[in-house]
């Protein structure tokens, strides 16, 4: 059956709940005084489901790829910065760890569904 909605989409229910993750990890006493470090790691990971969300309304293949690389350039980001928040101690080696894990898992769905995307569109040549 295919996907009506990109609620549908088990890539952006990954990225909603690295969201909530995320929100909940920088409510930390520490963390949400560093408010750039806190500020920045919540856009990145509301960009990575907004971007899948945005991609998939375009109802072009090219639009949401442009849209998912988008969206795996910020998972990257979120990445990156959990490590800024596990070098200043404000989320635990058990925190960043998970929350890593559902990163790259995330950005791994994204590249398969860019790929997946790519070949659709030169098949459709």
């Amino acid at each position: 059956m295919a996907i009506q909605r990109f609620e549908e989409m088990n890539v952006w229910q990954d990225a909603r709940m690295l969201s909530k993750q995320i929100y909940k990890a920088t409510k930390n006493k520490d963390f949400k005084r560093d408010f750039g470090l806190r500020d920045q790691i919540q856009r990145a990971t509301v960009s990575v489901m907004s971007n899948i969300a945005e991609g998939y309304e375009r109802d072009s293949n090219r639009e949401c790829i442009r849209f998912l690389k988008y969206s795996k350039g910020s998972i990257g980001e979120v990445r990156s910065l959990l490590y800024v928040a596990f070098d200043q101690e404000y989320i635990s080696m058990d925190e960043f760890a998970k929350l890593k894990s559902d990163a790259v898992n995330i950005s791994t769905q994204i590249a398969n569904f860019i790929k997946y995307l790519r070949k659709r569109l030169s098949s459709d040549k």
